[in-house]
Parts: C-alpha cells; sequence; structure tokens
C-alpha cells in the first residue's frame, strides 16, 4: 500500500512543499513517482519521516539528520535513542512551561498594581529555552531553516546562547515599544523589524513574500506565539503588524 504525497502531508501535518524538498536533498526520496509526476510514499518512507519529524522537534538539523538515517542499522535501536531523546525534551518542556506560568503571573502582577512591565531577571526567561527551537519551527520556510540549521551546527553552546539571549532582548524591546503604546509601524518598532530583517539576510535571502510570512508565523505558528506571548500577552500579533509594516513601507 502506498499513499500519496497529499495524503502524507494531511497525515503528518507537513506541507507538500516541505516534502518535496525533503526529497530534493536525498533525505526523504518517494518509494515511487507516478504517471502523472506525483510522489508516493509506502510503510517505509513513513517511519523514515516519523524519524525526521521526531528529529527536527529535538532541534537536529537536516544535515545531521541525513548522517543519522544515513549510518543507522537497526530502526528499533534508533527509535529507542530518539526516546530517549524525546523523554529529555519532555523535562525540557516541563521547565519552559514553569518558565511561562512564572512569567504570566509576574506580568498579571505587574497589571494589577498598575506598574509599567518590567523584567528583574531576564535570566528566567531562558529557562528550558534553547536556540535550535526558531530552527524546528520553520518548517514552511526549509530553504532558511538549512541556512539556520547550518549556522547553529557550527557554534558554540556559549556562542548559541549568546544569540538566543539577543534574540530575546529583541523581543523585550519590541514588548517596551508595544507597551509605551508606539504603533507597528512607528519609527522605533521599525528600526527594530528591520534589524531583525538584516539579520535573516545575513543568513539567506528573504523574498518580501516570505518575510511577510514569517510574520504571520508569530500568531499562527503555535511554539512561536508561546515564546513572544510569555514576554508580553499581544506580543505576536505586534511582531506581525510590525513586519507587515515593513515590508509594506520598505522592501515594496
Amino acid at each position: 500500500m502506498d499513499w500519496p504525497i497529499s495524503e502524507v502531508a494531511r497525515m503528518s501535518g507537513v506541507t507538500a512543499r516541505t516534502l518535496r524538498h525533503y526529497d530534493e536533498i536525498g533525505l526523504l526520496p518517494p518509494a515511487r513517482i507516478g504517471a502523472n509526476g506525483h510522489r508516493h510514499y509506502e510503510e517505509r518512507q513513513l517511519l523514515l519521516l516519523q524519524q525526521i519529524l521526531v528529529l527536527r522537534a529535538l532541534g537536529v538539523g537536516l544535515p545531521e539528520i541525513g548522517r543519522i538515517l544515513a549510518a543507522q542499522v537497526d530502526e528499533v535501536d534508533a527509535l529507542r535513542s530518539h526516546h530517549q531523546r524525546l523523554l529529555a525534551e519532555r523535562d525540557r518542556l516541563d521547565a519552559l512551561a514553569d518558565t511561562v506560568s512564572r512569567t504570566i503571573a509576574e506580568l498579571e502582577q505587574s497589571r494589577k498594581d498598575g506598574n509599567p512591565m518590567t523584567i528583574n531577571r531576564p535570566e528566567n526567561l531562558f529557562e528550558g529555552v534553547q536556540p535550535s527551537q526558531y530552527a524546528q519551527n520553520m518548517s514552511d520556510f526549509p530553504d532558511l531553516a538549512e541556512a539556520v540549521g547550518r549556522r547553529a551546527a557550527t557554534m558554540s553552546q556559549a556562542d548559541a546562547d549568546a544569540v538566543h539571549r539577543e534574540r530575546t532582548a529583541q523581543m523585550i524591546r519590541l514588548a517596551e515599544l508595544m507597551a509605551a503604546g508606539n504603533p507597528a509601524d512607528a519609527d522605533p518598532v521599525q528600526a527594530q523589524i528591520d534589524a531583525q530583517y538584516r539579520a535573516l539576510t545575513r543568513l539567506h535571502s528573504v523574498s518580501v513574500e516570505q518575510f511577510r510570512a514569517i510574520g504571520r508565523s508569530c500568531v499562527d505558528n503555535n511554539a512561536w506565539r508561546t515564546a513572544y506571548e510569555a514576554i508580553a500577552p499581544g506580543l505576536a500579533a505586534y511582531q506581525r503588524d510590525a513586519i507587515e509594516a515593513y515590508a509594506t513601507t520598505r522592501l515594496n
């Protein structure tokens, strides 16, 4: 029995575009290609896709996934290894949930007291968070995700932590601008978005529509939205609107 690419996309939640990309880079070739040019997948490919998605969820880049799949001999041993990593990831997510819960409580108390939003211990925002989470949640942007993954693979843990702290600092600065009442198209806000756009384009070229789609993902992607909302409620939509304003006024 086999399944067409559209059905595999529906079952797995992976876009057909991403599945085609996995085929193009040799990571997941289909079992066969029909006379109409459509890709078809059998059980073997579905098992491989499961492994790929598990490893992506663990923050492993596509080049490393390719090496893992090429080197593994026994599927059960491979799955057992993935299971251990998933258990470790569960513990990390528990820590992240505690971090978000604590941030929510602090922000709610701040509102009750009528005080402006302050973050007394920024290091608390990083508990349970790993820089690789940004790459692993970019499945709709495989080329950019690949570039992010390549960069992450060459970074030391200290460098990765520094990048993540700067990314979170950017989110905090944007939250402060939002709390101060700046509209999404205000110059100080657009300066922050310009810095984000330039950082992305240093990794890989980003079209206007791709940047708009990234902005929409700040709201539509559950992991991204959670990260933004952990900083300040409404920040995800504010980032999306700021990117839309930037794309309209500066990239068109």
